[in-house]
C-alpha cells in the first residue's frame, strides 16, 4: 500500500519513517501478510470507547497482553528518581507523527503546560499528574526527554501511564495546535468566530477530537479518513509512520484499512455479526442473550468465538444518587438502614437465571476471589433474598408508615418514589434487570420505576447529578483496579457521578467546589492521598485495604451479581488474536493484545 507512494516520491523510504528504537511487537500466532479491512460495529458518537479500544491506545507506557506488567511504549523508558518525587521520560529519537512532523520532548511540554495545566481547558489536570491536589513540574531536558517533578512521591505515575486516562500527553501536536491556542495566536478567538465556536476554547477542544477532527496528527497505527457526521461508516487507514514492527523488521499495522458500521440499534449489529459482517469485535453484541444466537450463525458467518476474562466487580450497580439536589430524597437515600433494606429485598437469584442465562452469583460491589484485596464480608453482604428482613431494616430507616396502596412514606409525609435510570443500548441485560430490581422493591413497600434513555442524556443527568438513581457496572474486581480504579470504593473520579457527584467534586477541586462528604468519606479521601505517595507497597497495601474496609462498612451502593465472563468473535479467516483475553476498562480491551498485529488471510 506505501511501497508505490515512496517509488513516486511522494513518502520517504521505511528508514526514514521509523524511529531509531521501534518497539517490536511478537505477533501471537505468527508473521502476518499485509492488507485487507477490519471491519466492526459501532453505536454512534456515544460509543466512541470502541474507537480507543482498537484504534486509540498508544500512551507513554501500555499493558503488556496478559495485564500483569507495564512495558514502554510511546515511552523508551520510564524511571524513578528521588523517591518517587520524579520520574524522567525517555522518548523514541526519529519518532513521528502521522504527518511525518518529528514527535518530541516539546510535545510533551506543551501538551502539559498549556493544555493539561490551563484551567480554560481542563478545570481539573487529571489525577495521574497531581498529587494531594497538588499538580507536578515538567522540564524538558533534551529533544527527546523530560523530567516530571511532584512535590511529594506519585507513587503510581508509572502504572498510571498505561491506563485510558493517560492519552491526552500523547495526542497533543504542537506544531498543529499551537494555532488554535491564545497564547501562541492572539488572534484565536477570531479564529473560533470564523469556524463558528463562541471562543478559541471551544475551537481548540474540537481540534483536539480524535474521533471528529480527521486533520489532528496522531502517533495510532490507523489515521481517520471519514469520521462522524461522514456517513455511515468511520475509516481508518495505516499511518506510515507508525512506531511498531513485527519481530522479522516489517512495519505495522498488517491490515491496511478499519470499517466501522455506524449501528445504532444492538440487535441490528448483532444481525450483522451473525451474517459474517463483521470480522472482529466484543462491545455490544457480546451479551448473554445473544451469545445463543452468534453461537448459530458461527458457521453461516464464518466466525468463532474469543473468551473474556472479567476483572469488573459487579455486572448491574443500583446506585442512590446520595447528594440528590431534592432534601428528602437525600435523607431517605442516605440512609444506610434503607440501602440495606432494599438490597435484602433484591431476588437475585430471580435476575440470574432469568436474565444472565444462569451466570454469576450474588455480589455487592468488591473485588473478585481472585483479587489479593478480596473479603468475602463485603462480598456477599446484604445478598441475600428476605423481604421479611428488607422491611425489618426499612421499618428501623424509620419508614413505617404506609399509605392506602401499601407504598411507605418518607420524611415529608409522602409515598417514596423514585426512578431508576438506565442507559439503552450499552448492556442489554440492564433494562430487564432494573425492571426485576423495581418489581422487587414495591413488594416490600418502595414506588420505584425505570427510567430508559439515551447514552447522552444519561451521562448528562449523572454528571450534572439530577438523576434518582442510576444502573451502571462496577469496575475495581481485578489485581490492580482497586488501587488505580477507586470510582465505585469512594467517590473519587469519574464514574463516582452515579453515586456521590458533589463528594467526588469536593475531592477533586480539594475543597473549592461541591459539597463536604461525612467523616468516614473524608477518611477515605485521606487514605487514598497517602496511598497515592507511598512508595512503599506493603505499607500502600495496608493503607488500600483500610480504605476498602470503610467501604464496605459504609455501603454506598447495592450490587446484584459478579461480573460473568465475556467473550467477543472473530472470522476465520482473521488471524493473531488470541483464544482468552483480559476484560477491564484499565486493559481497556483489546488493545493491549495490540490490534497492529491482527492480519487476515484464508490460509
Amino acid at each position: 500500500m506505501l511501497a508505490e507512494q515512496v517509488r513516486k516520491g511522494t513518502l520517504p523510504p521505511l528508514e526514514e519513517r521509523l524511529p531509531d528504537e521501534p518497539v517490536v511487537v511478537k505477533p501471537v500466532e505468527r508473521i502476518g501478510v499485509y492488507g485487507g479491512q477490519w471491519t466492526s460495529g459501532i453505536l454512534g458518537p456515544s460509543d466512541g470507547a470502541w474507537l480507543g479500544r482498537t484504534v486509540g491506545y498508544e500512551n507513554l507506557m501500555r499493558w503488556d497482553p496478559d495485564f500483569t506488567t507495564v512495558i514502554p511504549n510511546v515511552a523508551r523508558e520510564i524511571t524513578v528518581h528521588d523517591g518517587g518525587r520524579s520520574y524522567v521520560v525517555q522518548l523514541r529519537p526519529g519518532m513521528r507523527w502521522s504527518d511525518g512532523e518529528p514527535f518530541t520532548a516539546d510535545d510533551l511540554v506543551f501538551a502539559y503546560n498549556d493544555v493539561l495545566l490551563n484551567t480554560d481547558l481542563f478545570p481539573v489536570p487529571p489525577s495521574l499528574y497531581l498529587v494531594a491536589g497538588e499538580p507536578g513540574d515538567i522540564e524538558k531536558l533534551d529533544d527527546h526527554s523530560v523530567r516530571f517533578t511532584f512535590p511529594r512521591p506519585n507513587s503510581l505515575f508509572i502504572q498510571s501511564q498505561a491506563t485510558p486516562y493517560a492519552n491526552h500527553i500523547v495526542i497533543m501536536p504542537q506544531h498543529y495546535l499551537r494555532q488554535f491556542h491564545q497564547k501562541y495566536n492572539p488572534d484565536a478567538d477570531k479564529l473560533a468566530k470564523q469556524e463558528g465556536h463562541e471562543t478559541w476554547v471551544e475551537l481548540f477542544l474540537a481540534k483536539t477530537d480524535l474521533w471528529m477532527n480527521k486533520d489532528l496528527p496522531r502517533l495510532h497505527a490507523w489515521i481517520p479518513r471519514r469520521v462522524f457526521g461522514e456517513g455511515d461508516r468511520l475509516i481508518f487507514e495505516r499511518n506510515p509512520y507508525y512506531f511498531k514492527v513485527d519481530t522479522e523488521g516489517n512495519q505495522l499495522p498488517y491490515i491496511d484499512r478499519l470499517v466501522y458500521r455506524v449501528i445504532a440499534d444492538p440487535q441490528v449489529m448483532v444481525l450483522a455479526a451473525s451474517n459474517g459482517e463483521i470480522d472482529m469485535q466484543d462491545r455490544t453484541i457480546n451479551t448473554l442473550q445473544n451469545k445463543p444466537v452468534l453461537a448459530r450463525g458461527r458457521e453461516r458467518g464464518g466466525y468463532r468465538f474469543f473468551d473474556e476474562i472479567p476483572s469488573d466487580s459487579n455486572a448491574c450497580v443500583i446506585a442512590l444518587n446520595l447528594n440528590h439536589p431534592d432534601p428528602v430524597k437525600r435523607e431517605i437515600f442516605q440512609n444506610k438502614d434503607f440501602r440495606i433494606g432494599l438490597s435484602h429485598a433484591i431476588d437475585r437469584e430471580e435476575i440470574i437465571d432469568a436474565v444472565y442465562q444462569r451466570q454469576g452469583e450474588p455480589y455487592q460491589v468488591a473485588p473478585r476471589d481472585s483479587s489479593p484485596y478480596y473479603d468475602e464480608e463485603m462480598a456477599k453482604q446484604y445478598t441475600e433474598y428476605d423481604p421479611d428482613l428488607a422491611n425489618e431494616y426499612l421499618d428501623r430507616a424509620g419508614y413505617v408508615e404506609r399509605d392506602g396502596d401499601g407504598f411507605r412514606l418518607g420524611p415529608d409525609g409522602k409515598r417514596i418514589t423514585f426512578s431508576i435510570e438506565v442507559p439503552t443500548a450499552f448492556r442489554a441485560e440492564w433494562p430487564d434487570t432494573a425492571q426485576l430490581v423495581a418489581t422487587h422493591w414495591r413488594r416490600v413497600g418502595i414506588d420505584a420505576h425505570v427510567k430508559n434513555e439515551d447514552r447522552s442524556l444519561f451521562d448528562q443527568r449523572t454528571d450534572g447529578g439530577q438523576h434518582d438513581a442510576a444502573v451502571w457496572q462496577a469496575e475495581g474486581g481485578g489485581w490492580i483496579e482497586p488501587l488505580m480504579r477507586t470510582d465505585w470504593y469512594f467517590p473519587s473520579a469519574n464514574e463516582s457521578t452515579n453515586y456521590a457527584p458533589t463528594w467526588m467534586r469536593w475531592y477533586q477541586t480539594r475543597g473549592k467546589e461541591g459539597e463536604e462528604p461525612p467523616p468516614p468519606v473524608r477518611r477515605q479521601m485521606e487514605l487514598y492521598d497517602q496511598v497515592r505517595q507511598t512508595m512503599d507497597e506493603e505499607q500502600r497495601d495496608a493503607l488500600l485495604r483500610e480504605l476498602l474496609r470503610i467501604a464496605k462498612d459504609f455501603f454506598f451502593h447495592i450490587g446484584t451479581i459478579l461480573m460473568p465472563p465475556s467473550y467477543g468473535i472473530v472470522k476465520n479467516n482473521f488471524h493473531n488474536v488470541p483464544k482468552q483475553v483480559p476484560q477491564s476498562f484499565l486493559y481497556p480491551t483489546p488493545a493491549p493484545t495490540n490490534p497492529e498485529q491482527y492480519f487476515i488471510s484464508d490460509s
